[in-house]
C-alpha cells in the first residue's frame, strides 16, 4: 500500500482492513486510540481520517504517513484487543477525547461509552481524583459533569449540547412520557417537564419508523406537549436558530403557566 498507508478516505478497502495492514507496522506498546479507537469500541462515529495512533514516547520517529501520532506510555491494562487490533480501552479513549479538543465532541464519547455501559461515571471520577495536575483534566471533569448516560445517539448528544452551551437550561434524556391513565405516550430524546416541551433528532428515519415517530407525535401533542425536531443540518448549519426556537417555546410555555398561577390564585 506504500505511503498511503494510513489513509482510508476514498479507498476501497474496509476501514477494518487498512488498520490490520497498520496495526503490522506498529512498535510494541501503540495502540490505535481517539477516534479511531472509537470506532472499534463500536461507538456511533464514522471512521476517522487521519487514523489516530498512540506510540511509547521511547520509540524513535513518531511520523506516520497519513496518521495523528500521540505519546504516550499506556499501561498494559489501558491496552486491549479488539478484532485483533491493539486499542485503547474504553475508559482510556473517553478520557483522551475528554480531555483534548471541543467539550461537545468529549461529551459525545462520553455518552456512547457510558450508555454502551463500556465505563461508567465512577470510573471516570476515579481517574479525575487519581490524577488532579493531568494535562486536560479541567475539559475532563468539565466533560464528566455534562454526561449523560441515557442518551442514545451522538447526535442527540450533540443537540443536547447546543442547549447548554447557548446557556439554556439542562434538559431531560429519554424520558418515559405515559398519561394519567398509565398508558405510554412516547420518548422524547430531550424533555423540558414542567413546561411540556418534548424535543427529538430527526435522522432520517426508514418510512417504517417515521409511522411509530408520527404516532408518538401524535399523542404526546394530543396529551399538551409541544414536540420540536431538528436534523442534522439545523445542528450544524443553524445551531443559533436551534437555540433561539427552544427558547422560545420555553417562554411560551413558562408565560403560561404563569397565568394559570395567577388565575388560580383569582379564583381563590
Amino acid at each position: 500500500m506504500g505511503s498511503g498507508l494510513y489513509r482510508w478516505a476514498g479507498l476501497k478497502e474496509s476501514p477494518l482492513l487498512m488498520l490490520t495492514a497498520i496495526a503490522r507496522r506498529l512498535p510494541r506498546g501503540a495502540a490505535f486510540s481517539g477516534w479511531t479507537s472509537a470506532w472499534l469500541h463500536g461507538f456511533d462515529v464514522a471512521p476517522c481520517n487521519p487514523i489516530e495512533v498512540t506510540i511509547p514516547e521511547s520509540v524513535g520517529s513518531g511520523r506516520r504517513a497519513g496518521a495523528t501520532v500521540r505519546r504516550a506510555n499506556l499501561p498494559a491494562k489501558e491496552i486491549v484487543k479488539l478484532r485483533g487490533l491493539p486499542t485503547t480501552s474504553a475508559l482510556r479513549t473517553v478520557i483522551d477525547l475528554g480531555g483534548r479538543g471541543p467539550v461537545t465532541e468529549g461529551v459525545v464519547a462520553a455518552d456512547l461509552a457510558l450508555h454502551a455501559g463500556l465505563i461508567s461515571i465512577a470510573d471516570l471520577r476515579a481517574y479525575v481524583a487519581a490524577h488532579p495536575g493531568a494535562k486536560g483534566i479541567a475539559r475532563l471533569r468539565r466533560v464528566i459533569d455534562l454526561a449523560e448516560p441515557k442518551a442514545e445517539s451522538a447526535m442527540e448528544t450533540r443537540l443536547r449540547m447546543l442547549l447548554v452551551l447557548a446557556g439554556i437550561p439542562r434538559p431531560d434524556a429519554q424520558v418515559s412520557i405515559k398519561d394519567h391513565h398509565g398508558r405510554f405516550l412516547g420518548r422524547p430524546d430531550l424533555l423540558y417537564r414542567l413546561q411540556r416541551l418534548a424535543i427529538e433528532y430527526d435522522g432520517g428515519n426508514h418510512r417504517d419508523r417515521l409511522v411509530d415517530d408520527n404516532r408518538r407525535q401524535n399523542r404526546l401533542i394530543s396529551a399538551g406537549f409541544r414536540l420540536l425536531r431538528f436534523t442534522a443540518a439545523d445542528v450544524y448549519g443553524s445551531p443559533d436558530l436551534v437555540a433561539m426556537q427552544v427558547r422560545l417555546g420555553l417562554a411560551n410555555r413558562d408565560s403560561a403557566i404563569r397565568a394559570r398561577m395567577v388565575e388560580s390564585r383569582a379564583r381563590d
